[in-house]
């Protein structure tokens, strides 16, 4: 039965082929954008490189100090102090990365201006991010205590610093007035990517930025890597107690207040949460409704094209009715047409994604950008399709199925 549904489907789209055309156009088009977007959401908040960690950490990137009484707060990113000297002390083991916000710099090669944007980091930074190094190696913390002027630069700045050459392990680079001994290039990441993103590392001593001040405010990210992934629920409660007993240093403010989530809630919590929500509902919520209304307009768009393709068609429902045709067969019918054409139009999605996917990475608009069809924008891709082709093809085919016989002979 199946099969003779799928034969007259695929008949009747050949027959009709201009109809044909528009939707499988309308719905590769949807599809496509959906597609894209799904897999640029995946790249922000699933692992990937250098984050392939990302499900196993704890975000420390936001921390509060308030006035109970006037209500004034002082919140921001985390100080080093902060970091290295109540997080890095924590019972559960853990490594934890200290990095900054990456700072611009200035350089000029060739009488050409150069950004650079610099990260500092501690050395515990290469061990919970898993950078590839295509030369040298990562500072150590030796180096990092001593003060050494030593970088480590990305593919991208090598080439747009020292040329076309073999290797600058041990070469000089100079931003801002600054030297620095080059000791390491690692495969570049997008900008995208906050907590890793750098066009050169720098020790966290090297910082222009008092690192050592006693405070609790500043200017670097935290992220705790249990060395059992196991342990991750313990390291959060013993963060949270430990978060709990501390006391603004600042005589105007009474209440400190900060966190230690895993990625994506930390994301959520910074943009729609605060200290009593995570913000997670918020985010889901407007996710939901930005899919359904992206997606609103062309399902409407499917199901005007179905009415009128039903009363181009209402002769040939009324002869198959007047065979005994039931209902049901007709809906089942219309419904396997539209399904096929929503897959169709969906294997033309996939085929015009991976094509705009390879024109972002390559393109340059945002350089390092590594945009993939994996097997969460494959399985969304046919959710969506499974959705628009039912939803579209539905009331269709119900107000096909109500047509009188004679009525539908009349047509």
């Amino acid at each position: 039965m199946l099969r003779n549904y799928f034969l007259i489907a695929i008949a009747v789209l050949k027959r009709r082929k201009f109809f044909t055309f528009i939707s499988l156009f309308g719905i590769s088009f949807t599809l496509t954008i959906l597609m894209v977007l799904t897999a640029f959401f995946d790249h922000l908040v699933a692992p990937g490189y250098p984050e392939l960690n990302r499900d196993k950490c704890l975000y420390v990137s936001h921390v509060e100090q308030r006035n109970s009484k006037e209500q004034g707060m002082n919140s921001g990113p985390a100080s080093y102090y902060f970091l290295d000297h109540y997080c890095s002390k924590l019972k559960t083991p853990a490594k934890l990365a200290i990095s900054s916000l990456f700072t611009s710099t200035n350089t000029y090669v060739n009488n050409q201006k150069l950004v650079i944007d610099v990260k500092y980091t501690n050395d515990q930074f290469w061990d919970v991010l898993r950078f590839t190094f295509l030369e040298g190696k990562p500072y150590s913390k030796d180096q990092i205590d001593r003060h050494d002027r030593v970088a480590v630069i990305t593919e991208g700045t090598k080439k747009s610093y020292f040329g076309d050459v073999a290797s600058v392990v041990g070469k000089t680079i100079i931003t801002d007035n600054e030297q620095y001994r080059v000791i390491g290039v690692v495969k570049g990441v997008p900008v995208t990517l906050i907590y890793s993103y750098a066009d050169m590392f720098l020790p966290h001593t090297l910082s222009k930025v008092a690192y050592d001040k006693k405070s609790l405010n500043g200017m670097f990210f935290g992220v705790l890597l249990p060395d059992n992934e196991n342990d991750l629920d313990k390291l959060k409660a013993e963060f949270n107690q430990m978060a709990s007993k501390i006391k603004p240093p600042e005589p105007e403010y009474d209440e400190f207040i900060t966190y230690a989530d895993p990625y994506f809630i930390n994301f959520s919590r910074e943009a729609f949460g605060g200290k009593t929500s995570t913000g997670m509902a918020t985010v889901v919520i407007i996710l939901s409704l930005l899919a359904f209304f992206f997606m609103l307009l062309p399902t409407l768009n499917l199901v005007n094209i179905n009415l009128s393709r039903m009363m181009e068609r209402a002769s040939e429902i009324g002869v198959r009715k007047a065979f005994g045709a039931s209902s049901a067969t007709l809906v089942y019918q219309f419904l396997v047409e539209n399904l096929i054409l929503t897959f169709l139009g969906g294997i033309i999605g996939l085929i015009l994604t991976s094509a705009t996917l390879y024109f972002l990475n390559t393109s340059g608009l945002i350089q390092n950008m590594d945009l993939k069809i994996n097997l969460t924008v494959l399985g969304f891709s046919f959710l969506a399709c499974l959705v628009f082709g039912l939803f579209s093809g539905v009331y269709p085919a119900f107000r096909m199925s109500r047509l009188a016989v004679v009525t539908a002979l009349k047509s």
